[in-house]
């Protein structure tokens, strides 16, 4: 009888072991989650800060790219990195003092830009594809006179052009309507309220040379994301643990001991 007990003691401290060793490991790697999850979600949200700017669009003139009162994040770039097809935010005393204004950049300087051939943009004698423009509208309501773009300068237009004070609206400014490059101060890489996602890189202006490439926004938002499950997950260890261990207690048949 008591080599019997004995055999049935062994199995049971061994088990306790082994459960003890196994919460001791869980702990440690729901702690590890958690760590690293909160290094993810803060670090993504530090990062968004650095590289982006939240800005809300007070008008119209982008429809339907970006509707009036949508709050976008552009990316901080500098104006030698603007590249055709771009939407950007500047400023320019000669448009308006003392806000940013959103627009398309269309040519950039060296470009010949004119409207309209057969109802669509020239840029350098090149027909250009705009399909971000409202449904069966053109690219101009009225024509404007060929503009040769000077080094160094955008011009831009809106992507609602019938109710856009854009490039077209200061042709007879001194700069001609374009806008010097170092008035740019971001990209806009997104819509995120309401949550229309990435803007597209227009293709149309790919044949005129290379677009630009979109921001780290989408490596940021997974970080984000994956740190708040390593941290509701971590987090959620210890209860599920306990809970589980107390199910066990009481499940566990008399006859055992």
């Amino acid at each position: 009888m008591g080599g019997e007990s004995a055999t049935r003691t062994a199995p049971r401290s061994g088990g306790v072991a082994r459960d003890q060793a196994g919460s001791k490991v869980g702990q440690r790697l729901s702690g590890l989650a958690v760590a690293l999850g909160l290094v993810l979600f803060l670090g993504g949200f530090a990062w968004g800060a650095v590289v982006y700017l939240p800005y809300t669009v007070p008008t119209s003139s982008m429809a339907p790219t970006i509707n009036v009162g949508d709050r976008v994040l552009a990316q901080r770039i500098d104006g030698s990195d603007v590249r055709r097809g771009d939407v950007v935010v500047f400023k320019d005393k000669a448009w308006v003092t003392n806000a940013s204004v959103v627009k398309r950049v269309v040519a950039v300087g060296g470009d010949t830009v004119s409207c309209c051939t057969r109802g669509k943009l020239t840029v350098n004698g090149k027909q250009i594809d705009e399909p971000y423009l409202p449904e069966g509208s053109l690219a101009e309501i009225t024509n404007f006179p060929t503009v040769k773009v000077p080094k160094g300068r955008l011009f831009l237009l809106g992507d609602e052009r019938q109710g856009s004070l854009d490039s077209t609206a200061h042709l007879t400014d001194a700069a001609g309507g374009t806008v010097a490059r170092g008035a740019v101060s971001a990209r806009v890489d997104a819509v995120a309220w309401p949550m229309n996602g990435m803007l597209e890189r227009p293709s149309g202006f790919e044949p005129l040379g290379a677009l630009s490439q979109p921001g780290p926004l989408r490596t940021i938002v997974a970080a984000v994301i994956a740190g708040a499950v390593l941290v509701l997950g971590g987090a959620a260890y210890g209860p599920i643990a306990k809970r589980a261990g107390r199910s066990r207690t009481k499940t566990e048949p008399a006859g055992v001991r």
